[in-house]
């Protein structure tokens, strides 16, 4: 595998401040991400699965399998097989679409839906306890 150069756009010198903008928003990505993996990890649940929760709760609408994968940059299979452990674990359910009987609809049970209320409540702390450190370098980017 060989690294692609980008250009630099004409005009624009990268600073070392750049540099170290890019870093640290990576570096508070990831933290956001470990914290979010071990979160879900705690209750039992895949950061996957818990993804997978997640999408379906903040969908506008009906989500479907199909939307699952598109929406969690997966295969249609992976997204199935998730969709397959979740619902062994009593956390989704699959129901045929009222207006199209082809398309099957999924949705959170009970249990999800309380598990998913927690975790969120978990993630809505960490963001604000990381908001103060990323405002700054939204901020500066902005410039």
């Amino acid at each position: 595998m060989t690294v692609r150069e980008k250009r630099v756009p004409r005009g624009r010198e990268l600073a070392q401040r750049d540099y170290r903008l890019l870093a640290e928003f990576r570096r508070l990505l990831r933290e956001f991400l470990a914290f979010s993996e071990a979160e879900a990890l705690d209750v039992g649940l895949s950061p996957q699965q818990h993804q997978v929760l997640l999408a379906i709760k903040g969908s506008d609408g009906p989500t479907t399998v199909g939307d699952l994968a598109e929406y969690l940059f997966l295969r249609h299979n992976s997204a199935v097989g998730l969709v397959d452990r979740l619902e062994r674990l009593n956390l989704l359910a699959r129901r045929s679409d009222p207006i199209d009987g082809r398309r099957v609809i999924l949705g959170l049970t009970g249990e999800a839906e309380k598990l998913l209320a927690s975790l969120t409540t978990a993630h809505r702390e960490e963001l604000r306890r990381l908001t103060p450190l990323l405002k700054p370098l939204l901020m500066e980017l902005e410039r």
